[in-house]
């Protein structure tokens, strides 16, 4: 007791090695978590907006649906399909809207009359069966150099992928399409 006072004295005792309060093993991992959350901070939202998947999902379209999207109704995207996958070419109105050169393409599977270069309505479909192979390197051609490289894939026809009853098709395999490279389409 000092000087008549009731309150105890504490000694104080020297710790051999003090340490700093700003260092320690405490302090370094304190300082990593901060220096990894400022960079994940920074660079993490690049890394997000760089690689975040679409929000959209893939949307299968039967041919009734598809034929809704043929260019006759003003403000209405305009959509078709070759190789099963569709396309939205409402950018290139001037080709496939109402009374445009191409509009017998849309609102459909026109892959035969791709391959073909043919606006007869006989050609308007999917099917590819006794093309020749000049049609089928044609079609190939114009579906990457055209539709692939100028105009977003919004779908694929539900033909492609599905039944007629609208099971899933068991025997689709991408890979496995005649003349279709549509690996890296999905």
């Amino acid at each position: 007791k000092l000087n008549g006072s009731k309150s105890p004295v504490t000694s104080r005792k020297k710790v051999p090695h003090q340490t700093r309060p700003n260092s320690g093993p405490t302090m370094a991992t304190a300082r990593l978590c901060v220096l990894f959350f400022l960079l994940s901070a920074t660079f993490g939202q690049d890394f997000k907006l760089k690689y975040r998947s679409s929000t959209k999902p893939v949307r299968l379209f039967t041919e009734e649906e598809l034929q809704r999207y043929d260019g006759s109704e003003e403000g209405q995207p305009i959509y078709m399909a070759v190789k099963g996958v569709v396309f939205d070419v409402t950018k290139g109105k001037e080709f496939y809207g109402k009374d445009a050169p191409y509009n017998a393409l849309v609102g459909k599977d026109s892959t035969r009359a791709v391959a073909k270069m043919s606006l007869d309505p006989s050609d308007l479909t999917s099917e590819v069966t006794g093309l020749t192979d000049e049609q089928l390197e044609s079609l190939n051609s114009v579906f990457e150099g055209t539709y692939k490289a100028k105009y977003p894939i919004v779908g694929y026809t539900a033909s492609r992928i599905l039944n007629e009853d609208g099971s899933p098709n068991k025997d689709f395999k991408p890979e496995d399409q005649p003349h279709f490279q549509i690996k890296d389409e999905f």
